[in-house]
């Protein structure tokens, strides 16, 4: 029987039984083994190098998606993908106020809202607004060194709201309470 091709049909033992089941697979498996010894044996002669078998990884000899990966690069490529990555990094204005403006500013400050690239900024006093107005342009690089160019192009700063006349859930309509001064 040639050892390059693999019997088909019944295969006879050393006694001239046929084999079936385990015995099947015991001879299959001597039969490789003899001929995985004759290629080294053969190897040896010729001069060439034996190299041991080298197990393979995950996916194959490179990195692949289908690798185990950390989850923050598997959330920034599904936000790239998705096209979140603008939302999110104006997510971080809001998440690192205090570092990108300092504390003192901070604790004066609040971002209210980002749109389009404008910033909109409630100051605590009116006082806290005009300073956060005169300290924009380093505010703005701050902001772009901190979370990325083009993220906010411009700030719109607030004064304190009005206080509000309206105590309670009923309300009438009209001038309000202008008689009482006086």
């Amino acid at each position: 029987m040639d050892n390059s091709t693999p019997p088909t049909g019944p295969v006879a033992g050393g006694d001239g039984a046929e084999l079936s089941g385990p015995d099947l697979a015991r001879a299959a498996l001597q039969a490789a083994r003899e001929q995985s010894a004759a290629r080294r044996r053969d190897a040896k002669k010729k001069g060439g190098k034996i190299r041991p078998r080298r197990r393979r990884g995950w996916s194959g000899p490179g990195p692949d998606d289908r690798d185990p990966q950390p989850l923050g690069r598997l959330a920034a490529r599904i936000a790239s993908e998705r096209g979140w990555t603008e939302h999110l990094s104006g997510g971080q204005v809001f998440a690192k106020w205090p570092a990108l403006v300092g504390a003192d500013v901070a604790e004066h400050t609040k971002p209210v809202a980002l749109k389009d690239g404008e910033l909109t900024v409630q100051a605590q006093s009116t006082a806290w607004a005009t300073q956060l107005r005169l300290l924009q342009r380093q505010i703005l690089k701050r902001i772009s060194d901190g979370v990325g160019r083009d993220v906010v192009r411009r700030i719109k700063v607030q004064g304190p709201a009005a206080p509000s006349w309206r105590h309670g859930p009923r309300h009438v309509p009209g001038r309000g309470p202008r008689d009482t001064y006086g």
